[in-house]
């Protein structure tokens, strides 16, 4: 059934009008009143994603309105063909640069603005909508659950995580005792104070335009000098996604959602991040650090410098780390948890197609996870014979 597929078996995107045309005032005052925060997912950062970010283009919009012509409801979204590279008739979430998609819904209008989107999505041919790094347990769900349970239907999770996240409506010094305990911050002083050997160590926050312009060409140097600058997936590697990112943080910041932490000994930079906000919460997007500075381990005095200052910000009350499960560095620091997975919401009763569409996103996240490890062993393998 699913080598039989044509691109006519697939959602038509066309149908659906382009994110690069969604309103944008409108858009500003659906973030202002969503139900549930993603700071992925603010017009400022999402329209320049699509704009240039590579691979991440050319995204469609799921929008619904009340009867008083007000937004209620978002979630940009490509065809699964695009995405799995199978033509079958689904649509999934755009990924956007940061892992998270729950959609923007209006929190007074959260059901009504659900099954609006969901008959969008079934007028424009698709038989499934997929989620992928949503939120699973935060009251976006708990909107669609309800609207799917109301037709006789319900989720089905593809896969699910605990993410770290931060409390940061803690006292810093508390948590991070209790979450590191007196040997490790032991440690980690000592750490700092070797770093303080090559000059005074400060945390610099930028915060306006200006200033985030010139603390990101500091944090895609050190970026693009580690890891991921050899192996090609620096941000400021790729034209497309540098110019996304330079848009991107310098229009957060003139709305007063982003600021560029950078960790400085003396006059070098050795650790820096980029950190979004949306309601009263954070997003710790990506960071970058000088490697020269590895046995100080200036990533993780960097989140600890970050988890002061948002402790100390009375707006915010917590932190999505952004991180992949189990990351080494934050998760021993950031304690709190939060499930995240991808979800499979059919859009149809008794939909046999649902199954199939199933079956196919499976047997692909089967065969990219077997791939994933064979790369890495590849890599260690390399490693031990360098």
């Amino acid at each position: 059934m699913i080598r039989g597929a044509s691109d006519r078996d697939a959602a038509d995107a066309r149908a659906l009008p382009p994110l690069a045309g969604a309103p944008v005032g409108p858009w500003r005052a659906l973030v202002e009143r969503a139900i549930e925060p993603n700071g992925y997912y603010q017009p400022d950062w999402e329209l320049a994603v699509d704009a240039s970010a590579r691979g991440r283009t050319d995204a469609s919009v799921l929008s619904a309105s009340n009867d008083a012509g007000q937004l209620i409801g978002l979630l940009p979204v490509i065809p699964m063909r695009r995405i799995y590279k199978i033509p079958l008739p689904a649509l999934v979430g755009a990924e956007p640069y940061g892992t998270l998609c729950t959609p923007l819904l209006d929190r007074d209008a959260a059901e009504h603005a659900i099954a609006k989107m969901f008959q969008q999505a079934r007028d424009a041919g698709a038989h499934a909508l997929i989620l992928r790094t949503m939120s699973l347990e935060g009251a976006a769900m708990a909107a669609i659950r309800a609207v799917l349970a109301r037709d006789g239907l319900r989720p089905r999770l593809l896969s699910a995580y605990q993410r770290a996240e931060l409390d940061a409506t803690r006292d810093a010094d508390a948590l991070l005792r209790d979450a590191l305990g007196a040997k490790r911050l032991k440690e980690l002083r000592r750490q700092r104070n070797r770093l303080a050997e090559h000059g005074v160590v400060r945390f610099d926050v930028a915060r306006t335009p200006h200033e985030v312009a010139a603390a990101l060409e500091t944090f895609l140097a050190l970026e693009a000098g580690g890891w991921k600058g050899k192996r090609g997936t620096a941000l400021g590697q790729h034209p497309g996604d540098a110019a996304f990112i330079r848009r991107a943080t310098v229009a957060m910041a003139e709305a007063g959602r982003c600021e560029i932490i950078t960790l400085y000994a003396g006059d070098t930079p050795v650790a820096g991040g980029i950190v979004l906000r949306h309601q009263d919460r954070a997003f710790f997007f990506k960071i970058g650090i000088d490697e020269r500075f590895a046995k100080s381990s200036p990533g993780a005095q960097l989140t600890l410098e970050l988890t002061r200052h948002l402790c100390a910000d009375g707006a915010i009350a917590s932190a999505d780390s952004t991180a992949a499960p189990g990351h080494p560095m934050i998760d021993p620091i950031w304690r709190g948890r939060f499930a995240i997975g991808d979800v499979l919401l059919p859009l149809r009763r008794h939909d046999p197609l649902v199954p199939v569409i199933h079956a196919a996103v499976t047997m692909r996240g089967l065969a990219y996870e077997a791939a994933r490890r064979a790369v890495g062993f590849i890599r260690n393998r390399r490693g031990k014979s360098a």
